[in-house]
């Protein structure tokens, strides 16, 4: 298989990052009056986008690495709590790949021992769900102590 210039890569690592900012954060829906209020909601969505991408590039990359280097404690914590690890995996060392498939699983990713690894649109749909999970924690934590 022929390698690929440099260029078309970053070319489609261009595409996939836009594809994230346009459909997870469906930023052409936004219905904002001033500049200065979509500068500040494009700022937060890029910095958004850039996770999930950058989430799912080290899960192809570097998938043996501590998974503190991506996540904190919370939602480590949180994904422990949340997703049950399956017959193999509790043997396995959890590293970042292990918790990032369970963000994935949170967006509908199967995995399934033959199924790719998981793209953009399942950990999009995940990492949504466990940030809106950690916020409700982070909440009952100071209402409740």
């Amino acid at each position: 298989m022929a390698k690929l210039p440099a260029f078309v890569i970053c070319i489609r690592t261009i595409e996939l990052f836009h594809k994230i900012l346009k459909s997870g954060c469906r930023a052409e829906e936004t219905k904002l009056r001033t500049a200065e209020r979509l500068v500040n909601l494009l700022s937060i969505y890029c910095i958004l986008s850039w996770r999930i991408f950058w989430m799912t590039m080290l899960n192809r990359v570097v998938p043996d690495v501590p998974p503190y280097l991506a996540l904190t404690g919370l939602e480590i914590d949180l994904l422990d709590e949340l997703v049950r690890d399956k017959g193999q995996e509790l043997r396995r060392s959890k590293t970042l790949s292990h918790y990032l498939t369970k963000i994935a699983r949170m967006g509908g990713y199967l995995a399934r021992g033959h199924d790719p690894p998981p793209g953009s649109t399942v950990m999009w749909r995940g990492l949504s769900r466990l940030m809106d999970i950690e916020l409700g924690v982070r909440i009952g934590a100071q209402i409740y102590g």
